[in-house]
């Protein structure tokens, strides 16, 4: 029997003020154990290649300490994707489109706002990607951690299932975590307005992202905002739901979500004085 938006909205609610997902399944732990224990222990190990077993793509704007670039000469929100490419379907797309490019052509196409620094690491076999997962409390890739520095805020994109949150199968939502309270509002009322289904995760601990060495948190603030999309939600967001097609064949979903998103990053960057 499936559940109605309504329900499920309606336990979301209850969950906001009465603690954990009331009346729902216990949540259940997103991954098992990694076989890494750092990037930098990924990387090292011999038996994997880069370019071959997984990618890093990432991109710095330069800043300009000069009266003509205007009061805000470069952007204040990074966004990366630490588990992009075939481990957490479709967060290397949505980390592209959300900083300001197509993730097909890699053109700049911001409908409102500037363009944003981002990194992202992919899992790129065929099979088996799920073994290069590195939990994000021990990202110690050196660009990831360069681009997170030098930012005011950090937009963190991950997968889960329904099951992580205690939702029911199939049930398509995005859960808000990090330190930023009110980055995390700002984008659960923005996803709401857009007709997703979104709440604040920090209450589950699989899902929080409230942990001061998570890499969404290692900011010019020491907070960011950590996004888990379920994965019908990431599926319903492609025409073709592969690695390779991806990026062809992003929807309507797919940019309201990515519309949603920047519109939070937008509202959070009004009220932050220049530095």
């Amino acid at each position: 029997m499936s559940t109605s938006r309504r329900t499920v909205l309606g336990m979301i609610a209850t969950a906001a003020v009465a603690g954990p997902l009331v009346g729902l399944s216990q949540p259940t732990p997103a991954f098992a154990a990694d076989l890494y224990d750092s990037n930098t222990d990924l990387y090292s190990d011999p038996n994997l290649a880069e370019g071959v077993d997984y990618a890093r793509r990432y991109r710095r704007h330069p800043q300009f300490d000069n009266s003509d670039a205007g009061p805000n000469p470069f952007p204040r929100t990074a966004i990366i994707a630490p588990h992009g490419g075939g481990i957490e379907a479709g967060t290397s797309e949505l980390c592209l489109a959300i900083a300001g490019y197509h993730p097909a052509t890699l053109a700049a196409t911001p409908p409102a706002g500037p363009t944003c620094d981002y990194w992202m690491f992919e899992g790129i076999r065929s099979t088996g990607n799920g073994d290069l997962h590195v939990t994000a409390t021990h990202c110690d890739d050196v660009p990831a951690m360069s681009v997170a520095a030098g930012a005011l805020n950090v937009v963190a994109l991950h997968g889960c299932t329904p099951g992580t949150a205690g939702l029911p199968a199939n049930t398509q939502a995005v859960a808000v975590g990090g330190r930023n309270a009110a980055f995390r509002t700002r984008l659960v009322n923005a996803f709401q307005a857009a007709g997703f289904t979104a709440f604040d995760a920090t209450g589950i601990p699989a899902l929080a992202g409230t942990a001061t060495d998570n890499i969404v948190n290692r900011t010019l603030l020491g907070m960011g905002a950590q996004l888990e999309i379920t994965t019908p939600l990431r599926s319903a967001m492609f025409g073709t739901n592969t690695r390779p097609q991806r990026k062809n064949t992003t929807n309507q979903v797919f940019w309201d979500f990515v519309a949603a998103t920047r519109l939070a990053i937008a509202q959070t960057e009004a009220t932050q004085p220049i530095l």
